[in-house]
């Protein structure tokens, strides 16, 4: 009988240090996506929802994608890979930047670099990674940028 596989994210043990990972597929942004994510948060910034304000006064004449979208969905595309199923909880975002504007109708790609690791010094079987997610759109023009430091399950006893 065969195997049953899960596909997971990465334990401790299997991060390495400058790793650079490429979430695939990408995502296109959607207006849909901006109004739904930029209504459900309650933010009523007009460079997300007003057309006539957006194109008519905004800098780049046109709705801004929400960052938060960005960033959220930045960290979303990762997970299959690095952190599902071994994530303990997110402990923190540094360094978030966002560059370039993106728009509906943007692809948005992200990668990875795995910068540090350590073991917890005060939770056994479990370490800190810090990682590193870079947005870019179709165009390849990096749009958003955060560090992530997250606590991960070491591997289970027995399975090295």
């Amino acid at each position: 009988m065969p195997e049953d596989i899960i596909q997971r994210g990465l334990y401790f043990e299997e991060f390495a240090a400058d790793a650079r990972y490429l979430h695939r597929p990408g995502r296109t942004a959607t207006e849909a996506d901006n109004v739904l994510f930029t209504t459900l948060t309650m933010n009523t910034q007009a460079l997300h929802l007003d057309a006539a304000f957006a194109d008519a006064q905004a800098p780049f004449h046109a709705r801004l994608m929400n960052s938060m979208w960005t960033l959220s969905t930045m960290v979303g595309a990762s997970v299959a890979q690095l952190t599902q199923g071994t994530l303990v909880a997110q402990l923190g975002f540094g360094d978030v930047t966002f560059p370039h504007p993106l728009f509906a109708g943007d692809t948005l790609y992200t990668e990875s670099v795995i910068v540090e690791k350590r073991l917890s010094s005060s939770r056994p079987g479990q370490g800190i990674v810090q990682i590193a997610h870079t947005g870019r759109n179709q165009d390849g023009t990096v749009v958003a940028t955060a560090t992530r430091s997250v606590l991960v399950h070491c591997l289970p006893e027995g399975s090295a």
